[in-house]
């Protein structure tokens, strides 16, 4: 049996062509969404094994009128693929799309919770002040911002678009390294 490891990615946006926008803080470097799909795909499973778990903190794709393009797309994702839903997983309100909610993911949620290193993570699209076990060394992994909100404590940004990870899923050691820990007054405090 292989060695099951996790990661964490968020952000994707297969088929978003805002993603290449040059008035974006950090606009992808592609000709095209072609060349970025086919691009994350690649960084991806150079990464990902098939038996691997990844957290994929929302936003998997864009053009989800296009089902047949974003299954084609999972499909070819290596790994095990947990959803923590993101605004663009959504049809209407408090609705998952139906494309998103079809692909095969092992779990959907609005936000989760692991152990990873020993270390308990919670995991949302959403970066946040406060969450579960803060006050007890917990971690904190979200998206959305894309790169434009700095790691806090033990929380951070884990979406593609972050300068330290390359547009591929990473580990929690690698996502954590160089990370400051929260100072223990504050978590003393509560």
């Amino acid at each position: 049996m292989a060695f099951t490891r996790k990661f964490y990615t968020a952000d994707t946006h297969f088929g978003h062509r805002l993603m290449l926008s040059p008035d974006l803080r950090r606009p992808r470097p592609f000709n095209d969404t072609g060349e970025m799909d086919e691009f994350l795909i690649r960084a991806w499973n150079d990464v990902v094994g098939p038996d691997d778990i990844v957290h994929h903190l929302g936003d998997f794709a864009f053009g989800l009128h296009d089902g047949d393009r974003v299954r084609s797309i999972f499909e070819r994702l290596n790994g095990r693929k947990i959803l923590i839903l993101g605004n663009h997983d959504y049809g209407k309100q408090n609705v998952v799309h139906r494309v998103i909610a079809g692909l095969g993911w092992e779990e959907v949620a609005q936000h989760y919770e692991t152990n990873d290193e020993g270390q308990r993570v919670f995991l949302s699209h959403y970066a946040q002040r406060t969450w579960p076990g803060l006050r007890k060394g917990s971690w904190h992994f979200y998206g959305h911002c894309h790169g434009s909100l700095p790691a806090m404590g033990r929380s951070r940004d884990v979406g593609v678009d972050c300068e330290d990870t390359g547009y591929a899923p990473r580990t929690f050691k690698q996502l954590t390294q160089g990370m400051r820990a929260v100072d223990p007054a504050f978590e003393e405090g509560a």
